[in-house]
């Protein structure tokens, strides 16, 4: 199939908050589709999606165009002089030829925000000038600097501009920018745009400043600007496009808007050949964590984990120091020595200075984690697999969730930026998304639909986190339907509101977030502000810098719980004199777990939910600290609609009877009273019965939860033939099998459960 001889070069996706109204998938595939060899993004002001784009263009065989459509200040980026918004900046479209210049968008993108924010995160042409190597530049939209010259009739100052920007960006480098979309002023614009051209001599690119994919979303664009704005679409005084014309345009359609200009279409594509950004995944970019001199980190960090054994066991077993050995020689062969050592050290810094602070998730499965003080549950008297926390066959960055004193958070996080030096310690981004209810009130008001009206329809849609409009739809109880046809505008309401749901709504910091890089944050990501601009953060979300950029992602997070703990703490040693020591209490105390089964349990951490939660505890009367770690991992929505409580419960106190599909499962589930519960039994049965590595094991876990059939069906086979070497019937080993797969679904991480077990422990015994 012949490629296509034009390429799109100013692109908005969704990231142009409530402006742009693409999504990245879209976007890649209709240039799949149209056979474009290449495609640029250029999103107002950030760089916020460039990494997932790159992603997926490169997955369709598309050449990335990594662009930025920059804010450029009259004056000094410096200035806050200008009567308003539209005075405030005009428009640049800046596209990275190579690793250089998309390195300088990162630089010019970070000034805009730290440096330039006025309305808009703002550079300047000093800024510009200091950071255009690597880049090309296009004249830009209707509201350039050169396009409001050349609209006002200044042909001859839009060439001198054009001039400036030329030396700028170098020899063939920068591009007059030709729009032809139907409106009055745009084509003023071209006519002078055209001279300009002719008098220096510079080249000419066709763009169509795409903001929709298609023709028919021009209304709906319309609303999503009524929602950026506040405005109704009854408002004449409004912000809106006077055309439909903004969509994704085939090579035809330019071809034909611009049959006087062809060297405009065909410059687009010498532009993309130009264009060779090439992007490094699965890298690990962590800091350096300096050691004792003489010393290496692998050797201070065994060091710290046997001088915490000693203290946490006070005899070192053979089974502790198998464990420990193992571990560590995976946390050396992944590399992540660096990353345990970080952690141990703000740990250390927060308790040195009575900041309450504990690991939790998949991290409390580590014993190096445990011997360090990271977590506070033994992960060897408790069954916990190292193997759900680092998997050495499927590397990825660990994810230790760390948990602090919400009142002194901050302290730990100001440490870490001491001392790895404030350009290389930010909070990171997050992004709110147009959820169900919020799309039908949004477009409700866009409409200009009175609220009452609304929130008849918006009340129809359950309270289920992450439910969507067309779920919403199907479900006959919910009265939606009718809800919509009682409504005059109700199917245009429902309509609009599922075009934009999902779409990027706003910016704002991440809850527990903290990146800590390796050198200067902006050599590797850019940053922005949010909250009135009082926070520095960076333009990538965490999944996006973790799993792809490699970077060092930590979860500072403030919990309450903490807090409230350190209070009790210090009014029992100033009221009775006593000084507790939470880790060294008894796990079976007699008057907590009859307080617990009572069903007092207000106030207690993880378990004062709900009536259902008191409910579950007085009925599985807990007597010790293990009967306590499933109550965490039981009262989620998929084991409570799924039966597994009663069963659980039931069989617990020997009225239903235990049953096995076969005798080898009983040593892997005694202790859930044949439930398959945690994610950790998966893994154990899969290594036990199915031959896997609990490497693989954990794989195939992941692989559950994804439920993606190809892959099962390939594990499906690894495990009956594993399973019938271990002399297990193969349609026993079939059924094994489906029993992990359907329990993969509400099973929960038991480390995660045990961590918060001894936190709602503490509570209660306190």
């Amino acid at each position: 199939m012949k490629k296509s001889d034009f390429v799109h070069l100013h692109v908005h996706s969704e990231y142009s908050l409530l402006d742009g109204a693409c999504r990245v998938d879209d976007l890649v595939k209709t240039a799949e589709q149209m056979h474009m060899p290449a495609l640029a993004l250029t999103d107002h002001g950030n760089l916020f999606g460039v990494i997932d784009f790159y992603q997926k263009a490169m997955g369709r065989k598309i050449r990335p165009i990594i662009g930025y459509e920059a804010y450029v200040a009259p004056g000094s980026r410096f200035e806050r002089d200008a009567k308003g918004m539209k005075d405030a900046a005009y428009h640049l479209t800046l596209l990275a030829r190579n690793a250089q210049g998309y390195k300088n968008l990162m630089k010019l993108a970070t000034a805009a925000y730290l440096e330039g924010f006025y309305y808009r995160p703002r550079i300047d042409k000093e800024l510009l000038a200091k950071h255009a190597e690597g880049l090309i530049g296009l004249s830009g939209c209707l509201k350039s600097e050169m396009s409001v010259l050349c609209v006002n009739g200044h042909v001859k100052e839009a060439a001198d501009v054009a001039g400036q920007y030329a030396a700028m960006f170098g020899p063939g480098h920068f591009y007059v920018e030709l729009q032809n979309n139907d409106m009055a002023e745009q084509k003023k614009c071209m006519a002078g745009l055209l001279e300009v051209a002719k008098r220096t001599g510079l080249p000419t690119v066709a763009t169509n400043d795409i903001h929709y994919m298609h023709s028919d979303d021009a209304k709906a664009h319309e609303v999503l600007l009524c929602i950026n704005t506040g405005k109704t679409l009854e408002d004449e005084k409004r912000m809106k496009f006077s055309t439909g014309e903004f969509f994704f345009k085939s090579d035809e359609q330019m071809k034909e808007l611009f049959r006087d200009h062809p060297e405009a279409i065909q410059n687009t594509l010498r532009i993309a050949e130009m264009c060779h950004v090439e992007m490094e995944f699965g890298r690990k970019l962590l800091p350096r964590f300096n050691v004792p001199e003489g010393t290496t980190p692998a050797e201070y960090l065994r060091k710290l984990c046997y001088e915490g054994a000693a203290r946490r066991y006070g005899q070192i077993t053979d089974e502790v120091r198998q464990r420990l050995e193992y571990e560590l020689k995976v946390i050396e062969q992944t590399g992540f020595v660096a990353y345990f050592l970080i952690v141990w050290d703000f740990i250390r810094f927060a308790r040195e200075r009575g900041i309450p602070a504990t690991g939790r998730g998949s991290g409390a499965g580590s014993i190096v984690a445990y011997v360090l003080d990271i977590t506070n549950i033994d992960p060897v008297r408790y069954g916990l697999l190292f193997e759900r926390f680092l998997n050495a066959e499927r590397i990825s960055m660990p994810d230790l969730d760390i948990d602090f004193c919400a009142d002194a958070r901050e302290q730990v996080i100001q440490y870490v930026r001491q001392k790895y030096g404030e350009k290389s310690v930010a909070r990171i981004i997050t992004f709110g998304t147009m959820m169900a209810r919020g799309a039908i009130r949004d477009v409700g008001r866009a409409l200009g639909i009175p609220l009452a009206e609304v929130d008849q329809i918006a009340k129809k849609i359950p309270k289920e986190l992450g439910i969507t409009l067309a779920e919403a739809l199907k479900r006959q109880e919910t009265g939606l339907k009718e809800a919509c046809d009682q409504n005059p505008r109700g199917k245009e309401l429902f309509d609009m509101a599922m075009w934009l749901e999902g779409l990027c709504r706003n910016m704002s910091v991440h809850a527990a977030g903290v990146v800590i890089a390796d050198g200067e944050l902006t050599d590797f990501v850019p940053l922005a502000l949010v909250q009135n601009n009082k926070v520095v953060v960076t333009q990538f979300d965490g999944e996006t810098l973790s799993d792809k950029v490699g970077m060092l992602k930590m979860d500072f997070l403030g919990v309450r719980t903490l807090t409230v703990i350190n209070k009790a703490l210090a009014l029992i040693k100033q009221t009775q004199g006593k000084d507790v020591n939470l880790d060294a209490i008894p796990l079976d105390d007699k008057p907590t777990f009859e307080l617990l089964t009572r069903g007092d349990v207000e106030g207690l951490f993880q378990l004062e939910k709900s009536e259902g939660m008191r409910d579950l505890i007085r009925r599985l009367k807990a007597t010790n600290f293990d009967d306590l770690v499933p109550v965490l991992a039981l009262y989620r929505p998929g084991p409570l609609k799924s039966g597994m409580v009663d069963q659980f419960i039931e069989r617990r106190h020997g009225r239903a009877p235990i049953e096995y599909v076969h005798p080898s499962l009983e040593p892997l589930l005694k202790d859930t009273y044949g439930v398959i519960l945690y994610q950790e039994q998966v893994m154990r049965t899969a290594s036990a019965l199915g031959g896997f590595t609990l490497n693989q094991a954990d794989s195939l876990r992941k692989a559950m939860g994804k439920k993606i059939p190809e892959i099962m069906a390939g594990y499906r086979d690894q495990f009956v033939t594993g399973a019938v070497k271990n002399r297990i019937p193969q349609a026993t080993a079939t059924q094994i099998f489906d029993l992990m797969e359907y329990f993969a679904g509400y099973g929960f991480n038991k480390s995660h459960s045990a961590a918060y077990a001894v936190l709602s422990y503490h509570t209660a015994y306190l």
